[in-house]
């Protein structure tokens, strides 16, 4: 009955990886959009990527190597950048925000976007879903809506 359990546990975790976000090699990622995002950040030497439903992902920075994400669509567009920042940099009225709304959920990371457009947000992921701020901290929404 363990076996069976942790088989279950293994294949419902991989099906949600596999759903959510797909690690991929850098053969896997169109040309051009290697070549979008060589051009847009040509310091950047080392990136794991992702693909996020028809988009792709780029990760690079940081000991996590995710300190900034950028997203492309597959015809090489860009189409945000998140830059990690520090949880106690977040703007004061996001934790009462959440611990009035989301029970007090821990904040896992934080994240500054920044869009195709130059428009900025916050994003701040909890419990696997992430919430939207504007950059005084008032809540846009949650990404899962």
């Amino acid at each position: 009955m363990k076996k069976m359990k942790l088989c279950l546990i293994i294949f419902v975790g991989t099906m949600f990886g596999i759903l959510n976000a797909q690690d991929l090699k850098d053969k896997d990622v169109p040309a051009i959009v290697k070549s979008a995002f060589a051009k847009k950040y040509p310091a950047v030497k080392k990136v794991s990527w992702e693909k996020e439903k028809e988009n792709y992902e780029a990760n690079w920075g940081g000991k996590s190597g995710e300190d900034n994400s950028v997203m492309f669509s597959p015809t090489g567009n860009f189409i945000e950048i998140v830059e990690a920042i520090s949880i106690d940099k977040l703007p004061s009225s996001i934790a009462p925000f959440i611990a009035k709304n989301y029970n007090g959920a821990k904040i896992k990371e934080a994240g500054k976007v920044t869009d195709a457009l130059g428009k900025h947000t916050i994003e701040v992921e909890i419990k696997g879903k992430d919430l939207i701020f504007d950059e005084k901290g008032n809540f846009i929404k949650n990404s899962k809506d």
